[in-house]
């Protein structure tokens, strides 16, 4: 699995109005069989790689069939999400495969939302998207009411640690990440303090150790990701979210939203005529397909570019059907 570039680093990438294409990891993938002639044809396809797994499965497989049947240069970035939409204006970002809603980021640079129109919507990915809090199985069999919201201050002491002090420790991942939950402790007077892990990894391995050596833990995570095939952590309920109970991000007292995850691309990319957008706008597969590849990439360990095309070569139907989209 690919090592994220440090939050420093991409800050500093963002500061450039290149965002500095190759010190980002990107560069173009090489493979014999890309089709001769097709590639002036396609171009560049300048494809975002988002900090977590399932995101990296996506973008590879999206990828490796621009490259292979498209004759596409694909250069992939790692980049956080917020730094991804900022790239679409100046060029350097065609793709962001997997959105997480980003309402923020919509109303910044969507024309429909009010913003400078460099990013559009390129449909949805076929995967539902879940975030919440969750616990480890042991817990939730010891502790059966602890996936109320309203018995976790009961438990807050369970929870403490060096880094929260006098207060529970409520784990979050990367601090780019999709997030309301400062303000969820705050507004549901939960005596727990936010720590952030850092990123997905760091969430996972916590995770791991908490179940296998019954260890307390409360944290944030989500689906589609394939780490809950194998700790099948426990969804805590928070108060049922209804439309527009997150609006304003300081006063959320609500569970998040149900995600149907979507594509989106800079204006510029939709209107080029290459293929490689026809083929992202038509990339649909399921929440299995992708944790299966980013398992592939995880845990089984192999090269990214490498998991993409085993799952490639097993699914001939959906790409072929994906293909037809990028040459209609």
């Amino acid at each position: 699995m690919r090592v994220k570039r440090t939050q420093a680093v991409l800050a500093a990438l963002a500061t450039t109005s290149t965002l500095a294409l190759s010190a980002c990891g990107g560069g173009s993938i090489e493979n014999e069989s890309t089709p001769a002639g097709t590639a002036a044809d396609c171009g560049d396809l300048n494809m975002a790689v988002n900090p977590w797994v399932g995101y990296e499965a996506d973008a590879h497989v999206v990828g490796y069939v621009a490259e292979t049947k498209l004759g596409c240069t694909v250069n992939y970035k790692d980049l956080d999400e917020q730094v991804s939409w900022k790239g679409f204006g100046n060029g350097s970002v065609d793709v962001v495969i997997e959105n997480w809603g980003h309402p923020e980021l919509q109303k910044k640079y969507m024309a429909d939302k009010g913003g400078d129109g460099t990013a559009v919507n390129a449909g949805l990915t076929g995967n539902d998207g879940v975030i919440g809090w969750y616990v480890p199985p042991w817990m939730a069999e010891k502790y059966p009411d602890i996936t109320d919201w309203k018995n976790l201050n009961k438990y807050a002491d369970l929870f403490k640690t060096s880094e929260s002090g006098s207060q529970g420790t409520l784990y979050d991942g990367d601090p780019g990440f999709v997030t309301n939950d400062e303000a969820l402790v705050k507004n549901l007077d939960l005596n727990y303090k936010v720590v952030y892990a850092g990123s997905e990894n760091a969430l996972i391995e916590s995770f791991r150790s908490a179940e296998k050596n019954k260890q307390p833990m409360i944290g944030y995570f989500y689906e589609p990701q394939w780490f809950l095939s194998e700790v099948p952590l426990v969804h805590v309920n928070l108060p049922k979210y209804t439309e527009g109970c997150d609006a304003d991000a300081e006063k959320v007292a609500c569970d998040y939203p149900p995600y149907p995850l979507d594509k989106i691309v800079s204006k510029k990319f939709a209107d080029s005529g290459s293929p490689a957008f026809d083929l992202v706008k038509a990339f649909n597969w399921t929440n299995d397909d992708q944790n299966l590849v980013a398992k592939y990439i995880a845990e089984d360990q192999m090269d990214p570019d490498d998991a993409a095309k085993k799952w490639v070569d097993a699914n001939p139907d959906k790409v072929d059907a994906w293909l037809q989209g990028s040459s209609s």
